[in-house]
């Protein structure tokens, strides 16, 4: 039997949130907390509710198991593309177009 280990589920938040470039303060507020309870999870020094851990796996698009016991994909565990998919989900229609144009300026820059 698995126990909820705080300490692992906190540093797999964090992980996940800076992979998507998110700060502490706008992961917080997308999923309808204070900053100090989200920083108090990502050290393992709280649990949180369903409710909460439902708003993080869906904000980090994580699955339950993903989180809680850290079986992770690993073929995407450090997949670039991946996280830019996921953080283009996140995006307005308005911001992906922008994302896209200067993907394409890069991409043209490099060549």
């Amino acid at each position: 039997m698995s126990h909820y280990d705080k300490l692992a589920i906190g540093e797999r938040i964090r992980s996940r949130r800076k992979a998507l470039g998110l700060s502490q303060e706008d992961f917080a507020e997308r999923i309808g907390r204070v900053p100090k309870f989200c920083a108090d999870i990502e050290r393992g020094k709280v649990g949180m509710s369903i409710e909460t851990m439902l708003a993080v796996c869906s904000l980090l698009k994580l699955s339950p198991d993903q989180l809680l016991l850290g079986h992770l994909d690993k073929s995407h565990n450090n997949d670039e593309t991946k996280l830019i998919f996921d953080a283009l989900n996140q995006c307005t229609d308005m911001q992906r177009k922008d994302a896209y144009a200067l993907l394409q300026l890069f991409l043209r820059a490099i060549k």
